[in-house]
């Protein structure tokens, strides 16, 4: 697997928090996708879709998985009554690869956890794994999903 040491921008976000089972995690996701069709921010190239994995699904808990879905914005979310909170994703340093495929089960992630980094020298920096959906939608087919999966480094 292709593996890049990036500089992950600071990002601007409108951000909603799953806890609890993955299996709802879907759930938490369709009021984002409600909120940012309601906002009007359909375009893909400036209102990107990330996912804030604060732990991995198979290997807690499902009461204590978290993970933060995001859409990259330009102005400010406001009061709404979805839950739906502005957030910052700050610059940093990054490995970098992508995986194709379900997004259930992310091998990109599982690569740079458990082979890349244990040899790189590199240290992981404590914020969460970052996944940038490139493609979303009810058209895109798991075989088909696109995530560019970020691993936050010091």
């Amino acid at each position: 697997m292709q593996v890049k040491i990036v500089e992950f921008p600071e990002t601007k976000v409108a951000s909603i928090t799953h806890t609890g089972s993955p299996e709802r995690e879907h759930h938490t996701a369709l009021k984002l996708i409600d909120w940012k069709i309601r906002n009007r921010l359909l375009d893909p190239s400036k209102n990107r879709s990330y996912g804030l994995h604060y732990t991995d699904p198979h290997q807690i808990d499902p009461l204590k998985y978290q993970v933060d879905f995001c859409l990259s914005i330009d102005g400010t979310v406001g009061p709404n009554d979805a839950g739906i909170v502005e957030k910052i994703i700050p610059a940093m340093k990054c490995a970098l690869a992508r995986d194709v495929g379900s997004r259930t089960n992310n091998q990109a992630a599982r690569y740079l956890i458990e082979e890349w980094l244990p040899s790189s020298g590199e240290a992981l920096s404590g914020f969460p794994l970052i996944f940038h959906y490139v493609n979303v939608g009810p058209n895109v087919k798991e075989q088909e999903a696109i995530t560019d999966t970020y691993l936050p480094l010091k």
